[in-house]
């Protein structure tokens, strides 16, 4: 026999919130908690289809990382990625950097506190630069990407571009590696119709 799957009602699991960047948009789940602990989906492709969320994802990324760490700006230029990010354990500060050129918010970002207690996701589209600074002593930061990662087309936006405005906020001396370190201006950058 066949198993026919059930289609539930999806319009409460997850809210919705715009954000300054068309199409970019923070999500939170529905939370069960009682005295044993927590449960959501942290994933639902009913959910997600319901929002407008309707790219499918190849690729689940985790990175560690220590307080002060700046990750970023990145993306790709060719296999653009589309991301869905959250953390599982500390706080970040997630950013987001418009690189549509058609886009009215072209060049202005977005940044929002994910955390593992807040629970909130950060779904990045196409044509964005991501990066994200490590506020907690630790962070887990888990993401899914719309396209595989292909190392000959990423760039690298310098986070610290003053053009970008971005607010970060930084405990100390920021710990970036190298090929973020040699990040290009933003009126360098290579960028998407």
């Amino acid at each position: 026999m066949n198993a026919v799957p059930v289609v539930r009602p999806v319009m409460d699991a997850i809210k919705k919130i715009l954000t300054s960047l068309p199409g970019v948009l923070i999500l939170e789940p529905r939370v069960f908690g009682d005295e044993r602990g927590f449960f959501f989906e942290s994933y639902n492709q009913q959910s997600m289809t319901a929002i407008g969320i309707v790219e499918p994802f190849v690729q689940d990324n985790h990175s560690c990382s220590s307080r002060n760490v700046v990750r970023g700006l990145h993306y790709q230029v060719k296999h653009p990625q589309g991301k869905l990010v959250r953390v599982v354990e500390g706080e970040i500060l997630d950013v987001a950097v418009d690189l549509r050129r058609s886009s009215p918010t072209f060049g202005r970002s977005e940044a929002v506190h994910l955390s593992g207690e807040n629970k909130r996701m950060f779904w990045i589209p196409i044509g964005m630069a991501h990066g994200f600074q490590v506020l907690s002593e630790k962070a887990h930061v888990l993401y899914k990407a719309t396209d595989f990662y292909a190392p000959e087309y990423e760039r690298t936006l310098a986070w610290n571009d003053p053009d970008l405005k971005i607010k970060w906020k930084l405990d100390g001396e920021p710990i970036v590696s190298p090929k973020d370190q040699r990040g290009i201006a933003f009126h360098d950058a290579e960028s998407f119709d």
